[in-house]
Formats: C-alpha cells, structure tokens, sequence
C-alpha cells in the first residue's frame, strides 16, 4: 500500500514547486492555523491538569463574600473538632516577588505538619520535612520555582510583599530554603510554603486573621455534608463561610475563564475556515493550470478515479506539512518558554491528544478542499483537456 502511494510522491512534489510562491503562503496559513490551534490546546491541557490533581478529600473554607476577606484563625479549633475532619490548616495569600516585581512568587503561610499530612503526594525528603519543621523562619520551595531562580537548600532568600509589612514597616521577609517539594505529573511546583506562626507574630495588620483553610476529610463520601456542617457552624455571624472541594473550586475557577478557551476556539475555527478557502483555491487554480497534463494523464491510461485520488492526494499533503509544521512549533514554543509559561500555568504542553485530534483535521480539511477540484478533474474528458491551451 505504502509502495502503491509512494510511487506518486515526486509527482505530488513536482506539483507543488509548480508555483513556489503560492504554495507557500498556502503552507504558511495552514502553518498559523495549526500553531494557534496547538497554543490553545495547550492552554486547556494546563486548566484541565490544575482540575485533574486536585484533592476530592480536600476542602476549603472561605470568606462567603470572596477569598479576599479574611477569616479569625479562632475558627480552626472549631472546625478541628467537627466529625470526620482529619486534618486543618490556615493558609493565606502572602503576594510575593524575588528581585523584580514581575517575579511573583506564590506564597502561603501555613502548618508545616499539617500541610505535609493534608497534602501526602507532595515529595519531600524526610531530613528536609524535619529542618523545615525546626526552622521557623525556614520554607518549602517548589521545584519549578528552585529551577527558575536557582535557588539550593541553605540558600537566605530576601522576598518583598506588596500586602504584608513586618511589624518594624519593612516590606522584606528574608527565609531560609529548607526543602524543594516534588509534585506527581501535571501537579503545581510553582509555590513557597512558610511557617503561620513566623508569619503571624511578624505581621504588623491583620493580627489574629488568615486567608482561608484547607482542611482534609476521612471519608470522601462524606466531604460535602461535612462542608454543610461546617458552614451552618458559622452562619449568621460577622464572617460567614463557603466550603466546597478543592476539586469543585479548581473547576469553578477554570470554568470562570473559560470565556477565553471559548474565545481561542472561535478564532481557531475561524483561522481553520480561511485556511480551507485559501486551500481551495489554491487546489482550484492548480487543476485549472494542468487541464492539459491531466488530459495527458488520463491519456497514458490513468483513470477518473486514479485522477481524482491525485488531485486529493495533493490537498491533503498540503494540509498535512502545513498541519504538522504548525503544530512541531507549538510544541517547539512550548518548550521554549517553559521557564516563564511554569509560573503562570504549569503543565503548558501540546497534549498527545491534541496531535491526534489535528492529524484528524489536517485529513478532513485537505479532503474537503480538494472535493471539487478532484470531482472536475476526474470528470474532465480527455478531447476537452487537450483541446485548451
């Protein structure tokens, strides 16, 4: 079969050299329609990998108002002692940057122990976990944000915070890199966790407040009447609580953006669509310029149908080196701007199931662009081939 087809190759070739220029803006629209639609692949392959590894035995408990407002660190004992809670810890938005303030670095105060035992995916060596534990003023550093900046265990690391000052008006928190953490496949390394109590006795504002809780259940079966108990608890008074799984809220927050996926895939389908008239007609003036070689063709004994696999054959290799060149440099991209893409969405990647998915459209598209051209030149007599100029 694939001796069959090849044989066809340089002629398929010869075809496209015929007009160079034309050839290649047809290639480049096809290469740009690709591109966009691997970039916006990757996008959703990093939203849906943020879904995918959050915790169902995982709940947070906020501000009912927005995750903004803050809660009394009183409420962790009462949430501690509701049935079939296993674990708690207070964490807050700290909003820091290294050097520059365009190296944001997400950081969380919170209960070293208890994160460990709320998160166990989470990798950390075990001498590391105990020198995180004993240094108050130590951190956990993710991977991704270690490999950025260069950062190694022992290393003083000098923040800044554009929300929290320390109680002498200095807005520097300087820590000590006590672990790296190592996540499973698509999970987020691109954090800094640090110790509640340093940061609680070190504030100057907001004294007795924090951000949110994670809290870990026993039993998943049970997360959301636990939620339910946990919000009756404190309804009615002056900061009142939404509890909900930090699955359901990694998908609340995917599903808040996702006007933009929507948006992507209205100019990817709209690219695709100029991509298949420019295709078209590429395929149409081509058939048109070789009226008389397709005569000649049909003439030395090739058939209506052996004509018209050629013409589609044309189209779709056409579609298929613009298709696939297009989506080499998405995942080229990808890999280039990894560095800086990690700290904003980790797991950016061309996902295999986006190549799949294009080989697909790369088909259909070169089929249907090519449908007419090869139904008139497959119907073309060869009298009437000969005869035109």
């Amino acid at each position: 079969m694939m001796t069959g087809v090849g044989k066809y190759l340089p002629l398929l070739a010869s075809s496209l050299r015929r007009k160079r220029l034309r050839t290649f803006f047809t290639l480049a629209s096809i290469v740009v329609a690709f591109l966009l639609f691997g970039l916006s692949e990757s996008m959703r392959f990093a939203l849906r990998s943020g879904v995918e590894v959050a915790g169902a035995d995982r709940l947070l408990t906020m501000h009912k108002v927005s995750f903004t407002q803050l809660l009394p660190a009183s409420y962790e004992t009462r949430i501690r002692a509701v049935d079939g809670v296993a674990a708690i810890t207070p964490q807050t938005w700290f909003g820091a940057w290294f050097q520059d303030e365009r190296n944001q670095v997400p950081t969380f105060p919170t209960k070293p122990e208890a994160f460990l035992r709320i998160y166990p995916e989470i990798s950390v060596p075990e001498a590391e976990q105990q020198a995180w534990f004993a240094d108050r003023g130590g951190i956990l550093v993710g991977r991704s944000i270690a490999d950025l900046f260069g950062w190694h265990l022992g290393d003083t690391v000098p923040r800044k915070s554009a929300i929290w000052r320390r109680e002498d008006g200095s807005d520097s928190w300087e820590v000590t890199v006590r672990g790296i953490i190592d996540v499973p496949q698509g999970g987020d390394t691109r954090q800094i966790l640090m110790h509640q109590d340093y940061f609680e006795e070190a504030k100057q504002q907001a004294k007795g407040l924090i951000g949110w809780y994670v809290i870990r259940v026993d039993d998943v079966d049970h997360a959301q009447s636990i939620a339910r108990q946990i919000d009756a608890m404190f309804a009615n008074s002056p900061a009142e609580t939404k509890t909900s799984s930090e699955r359901a809220m990694a998908q609340s927050f995917v599903n808040q953006i996702g006007n933009i996926g929507a948006i992507l895939s209205a100019i990817v389908g709209a690219v695709f669509f100029t991509m298949l008239l420019v295709t078209a007609n590429t395929m149409a003036q081509s058939v048109r310029e070789r009226t008389n070689e397709l005569g000649v063709l049909k003439t030395l004994g090739f058939s209506n149908r052996g004509v018209l696999g050629l013409v589609l054959g044309e189209s779709v290799l056409v579609t298929t080196l613009g298709g696939l060149t297009g989506m080499v440099l998405a995942w080229w991209l990808g890999i280039q701007f990894e560095p800086v893409l990690d700290q904003y969405l980790p797991g950016f990647r061309v996902p295999g199931t986006a190549f799949a998915q294009a080989f697909g459209i790369m088909a259909t598209l070169g089929v249907i662009a090519g449908a007419v051209p090869a139904w008139q030149a497959m119907r073309l007599r060869i009298v009437d081939a000969l005869r035109q100029e």
